[in-house]
């Protein structure tokens, strides 16, 4: 049994629905590449499922460039008291992300947001999360406008968190940067987060 289940004993039947959208439509069409079948629930599901540790309970979600609906999907299964809106600007990934939704029955509180972030200028959330977006300092751009004030932005990065902090130093300025590592005993790597107060 895989350790995820584990711990989230009530998700798994959905994320392994999940598993199977990614192994299928998400390779036919072009999100996930045919080697990542092998590693989906590695290095994709698992890996993004650990970051609810650090969202708090009932919580408004952002996940900006959800893509395939990582982390967004994922985090939306393991934590059903949070309500999230997947931001894709991409019609045919938000067309998936439609379908994955409705099929896992989840459509009441995950909406899909079709439009680029920086365009999203009326709303805003206690958490923003993205991963493999864009660098750090770019990614703030789009993020810190949509985190509402006292939030928390949660960038999923591997070994380059440090390195891309000290690029964005001029975007981050005084604001509390931390290095965090998630999901001690369900992942090995542990999952990256820089996580950045608003």
């Amino acid at each position: 049994m895989k350790p995820i289940f584990e711990a989230y004993p009530e998700a798994a039947e959905n994320l392994n629905r999940f598993a199977v959208w990614l192994a299928g439509a998400g390779v036919e069409r072009g999100f996930l590449g045919p080697r990542e079948v092998d590693r989906i629930w590695d290095r994709h599901i698992a890996n993004c499922a650990v970051v609810e540790e650090l969202i708090p309970k009932n919580s408004k979600v952002f996940d900006i460039g959800s893509g395939a609906g990582l982390p967004g999907v994922v985090l939306a299964i393991v934590r059903p008291d949070i309500q999230i809106g997947l931001i894709e600007p991409l019609m045919r990934r938000s067309q998936f992300l439609e379908e994955v939704i409705t099929d896992l029955g989840i459509t009441d509180r995950v909406k899909v947001i079709r439009a680029r972030a920086e365009e999203l200028k009326e709303l805003s959330a206690p958490v923003v999360t993205a991963r493999a977006v864009a660098p750090l300092g770019k990614l703030l751009t789009w993020a810190l406008p949509l985190t509402s004030k006292g939030g928390q932005i949660l960038a999923m990065k591997g070994s380059s968190a440090a390195t891309e902090i000290a690029d964005a130093a001029d975007i981050i300025k005084s604001r509390k940067v931390e290095i965090l590592q998630c999901g001690r005993g369900l992942v090995d790597p542990q999952t990256t987060v820089v996580r950045i107060t608003a």
